[in-house]
């Protein structure tokens, strides 16, 4: 099944799509993971990454969130509003969010999170009350440091390819710190990088690997949005992997 959710944070709503098996919930509930998309991303992805595989996921028995982040896709709120730590909140609602559906395992709630999405799920891990963790090319907040050029904030918004990108998400980059949260958490993880990947370094992936000390697994010829037919299969079959481990 597959339905259309809403929810709200700060008075600002959230749009999402719910996917669930279509066989009878098991008496605990199904498992479910939230997707977190990635920077101006939203809740389809690219090439329908997210879409694709929540229907992957309800054929094997495990239900999943795909929403539009505040400010992203068709949800309330501005872009140059986005922070990081407002995506932290917004991840951290949508988990809750699952738990209070039926026929699902409130303890059972995976963050699956992408590019800028993974860098949000470590850091919301812990208040998200994750069950387990899975990032793909996950970014760290060097991504957007050249946009400060040169150490100096922008007064007000920058125009980054026609998005808005505003003052406070600049402001904060040198406050976050994604790497320490993953280290601080201590759950199941894992950690899935295109080896060709020039956006996010492959480096980053083992960085966050090291962190949360679970495996990292590459893609050959991955690139940041894996884009090819085999590269996404690869990815999802590496998914599927972790994800049918409990």
């Amino acid at each position: 099944m597959e339905q259309f959710e809403q929810f709200s944070v700060d008075g600002q709503r959230m749009y999402g799509m719910l996917h669930t098996p279509d066989s009878p919930a098991p008496a605990q509930g199904w498992p479910s993971v939230v997707m977190v998309h990635g920077y101006t991303g939203h809740r389809t992805e690219h090439h329908r990454l997210f879409v694709l595989l929540s229907r992957v996921l309800a054929a094997r028995g495990m239900a999943s969130l795909r929403f539009d982040c505040r400010g992203s896709g068709d949800s309330q709120g501005d872009f140059h509003e986005m922070t990081v730590s407002r995506e932290v909140e917004d991840a951290s609602a949508a988990a809750d969010h699952l738990r209070d559906q039926p026929g699902l395992d409130p303890e059972r709630v995976t963050l699956l999170g992408y590019s800028m999405g993974g860098m949000v799920s470590a850091l919301a891990a812990q208040r998200a009350r994750a069950h387990r963790l899975l990032l793909w090319a996950p970014a760290l907040p060097e991504l957007w440091l050249p946009l400060l050029r040169g150490g100096v904030l922008p007064p007000t918004v920058t125009d980054v390819d026609g998005w808005p990108l505003g003052r406070a998400f600049l402001q904060e980059l040198p406050r976050l710190r994604p790497l320490e949260a993953a280290a601080a958490w201590g759950g199941v993880a894992h950690v899935i990088h295109g080896d060709a990947d020039t956006t996010c370094p492959p480096e980053w992936g083992v960085r966050y690997a090291q962190a949360l000390g679970c495996d990292a697994a590459a893609i050959p010829g991955g690139t940041h949005n894996f884009t090819s037919l085999e590269t996404t299969e690869m990815l999802y079959a590496e998914t599927l992997r972790f994800l049918g481990g409990g």
